[in-house]
């Protein structure tokens, strides 16, 4: 979601605080017809969001479980932007964040400043809170810490996963006691984006899924190609590493990604005094996580204190753009001196800044996106339940990709999650070329190697655009190249003839 500097950290470190037989196209042919959407007033915004105020909304009943249509119901809300010339009008272009369990509502309207007037005046702007997230019928395991940071599962400073161990089979515990959260699936948020397209009464979508979003668009357009029109998917999900093996390749994402950081604090290194090179800031940096994990540092006038963990997770917020960059080198100064018992008032800035809570929307639960990201990565598809393979992997990732610190390959509650209703869904590629890839190539969150699995997964019916460039975020990043070839695919459906290397964004 784009969003000015300062919006962007607070977005970044607020995320921080996978047996029904599949439904595919035709099995939905007999399913009840989805009622018109009744547009009107959107509901309470967050806290803090600033709304478009020419954004409308609606809700949309669809079936909590497709394999009984007839069944319980849930609520799925809706809003739009309307096409600015209905002449010129070509369909709907659904968006989606991403997170996974990031709320879509206002997608919508932070997207529109970016988008020239064509794309403007061609598309209905569709946004959605997908199922079981923010204001569609919001679900929660009632975890006691309701960050998604909390559930990154990092070793203790020894490596031992003890700890993790238990708080994983503490969390899915709790989240087992909510036996429909199984059906909170990516499959069935494909399913609900259909319902969403019958009820706007389109015989096609178009679609723009960002990071988790894309394997949501994989998805839909793997269940029914037929009603797809131009898909535009960027910082990818690999569809065959869903969803421990997209986990695991963080370690070699965060140390593709973290030499950017790491040059604008040198550059920095009279003020911040954090190394001369980014291999000396690098150095500094691991030393400086390895200090928190066994002693962390209490921050002055608060209960809460920096550890290891919540350093790692800082970090890995705010690489997902590169205008957040220079924050995250004056975190790691605040992190340092904290550590050395001092904070300047420089540092106490940059801390009020870690530590702002951002409440959710009125009447979602505060761990509303905790239980949802469980529920995507869990529900999608099976884990390994084997504890001792867990530690060994971790073991090897920590001496492997030591900025990670063996987190990507450690367990997680999906270890103990119960079995998922359905098997993934096979990407498909062949048919019509229908979908743009959008990558950078040190994109930490979803590296270069998932675009590429992707890509393979889609064959001739995608074209990647790689663009060589840091973050999470392609489009409206710096690459004209990039930009300029999703703005003429949305405006013609006309594919690039094969994949695009683009080399014009400056490196950060």
């Amino acid at each position: 979601m784009r969003k000015t500097r300062g919006t962007r950290v607070a977005a970044a470190l607020a995320v921080i605080t996978l047996t029904v037989a599949a439904c595919d196209s035709a099995d939905d042919e007999d399913a009840p017809a989805a009622a018109a959407l009744a547009w009107g007033p959107c509901p309470a915004a967050a806290p803090g969001t600033t709304r478009d105020p020419r954004l409308t909304c609606a809700k949309l009943k669809v079936p909590l479980d497709y394999g009984h249509p007839d069944g319980p119901s849930i609520d799925v809300a809706v809003s739009r932007l309307g096409a600015t010339d209905p002449a010129k009008r070509h369909g709907v272009l659904l968006l989606n964040p991403g997170g996974p369990a990031l709320p879509g509502l206002d997608t919508p309207g932070a997207m529109a400043p970016t988008l020239p007037k064509s794309v403007l005046d061609g598309y209905d702007l569709i946004g959605f809170d997908p199922r079981g997230v923010g204001t569609s019928t919001p679900q929660s395991c009632g975890l006691d810490n309701p960050s998604v940071a909390a559930l990154f599962p990092y070793p203790a400073a020894d490596g031992s996963i003890d700890a993790n161990v238990q708080a994983a089979r503490a969390t899915a515990a709790k989240c087992a006691a909510r036996p429909d959260l199984r059906y909170f699936t990516t499959a069935n948020t494909a399913r609900d984006l259909d319902r969403v397209r019958e009820a706007l009464g389109e015989a096609k979508i178009s679609y723009w899924g960002q990071s988790y979003g894309t394997y949501v668009g994989t998805v839909y357009r793997s269940l029914f190609p037929d009603r797809t029109d131009r898909v535009v998917l960027e910082g990818n999900v690999d569809p065959a590493h869903v969803w421990a093996g997209e986990a695991e390749s963080w370690g070699k994402g965060m140390a593709e990604r973290f030499p950017d950081a790491a040059a604008v604090a040198a550059a920095q290194n009279g003020v911040l005094g954090l190394g001369a090179t980014p291999a000396e800031v690098t150095r500094t940096y691991l030393a400086l996580a390895d200090r928190l994990d066994r002693t962390p540092a209490p921050v002055p006038g608060t209960p809460q204190a920096v550890n290891g963990a919540l350093l790692r997770g800082i970090t890995y917020a705010l690489l997902i753009h590169n205008d957040t960059l220079p924050v995250l080198a004056q975190v790691w100064k605040a992190a340092a001196d904290l550590a050395d018992g001092h904070v300047t008032e420089a540092d106490g800035q940059v801390l009020q800044q870690v530590f702002a809570e951002t409440p959710p929307a009125p009447g979602v639960p505060a761990d509303n996106q905790a239980t949802m990201f469980l529920a995507l990565t869990c529900g999608d598809a099976q884990w390994s339940p084997d504890v001792a393979g867990y530690a060994r992997r971790t073991a090897a990732d920590r001496k492997t990709w030591p900025l990670t610190a063996g987190m990507p390959s450690n367990i997680w509650p999906c270890a103990f999650w119960p079995q998922p209703i359905e098997k993934p869904i096979t990407a498909r590629g062949g048919g019509a070329r229908t979908t743009l890839i959008l990558q950078n190539r040190r994109d930490h969150a979803t590296p270069w190697d998932s675009a590429l699995g992707l890509r393979r997964a889609l064959g001739d019916s995608a074209v990647l655009v790689g663009v060589d460039n840091g973050g999470h975020y392609v489009y409206h990043e710096g690459s004209a190249c990039a930009d300029s070839a999703t703005v003429a695919f949305l405006d013609t459906g006309r594919l690039p003839e094969q994949d695009l290397d683009c080399t014009d964004v400056a490196r950060h």
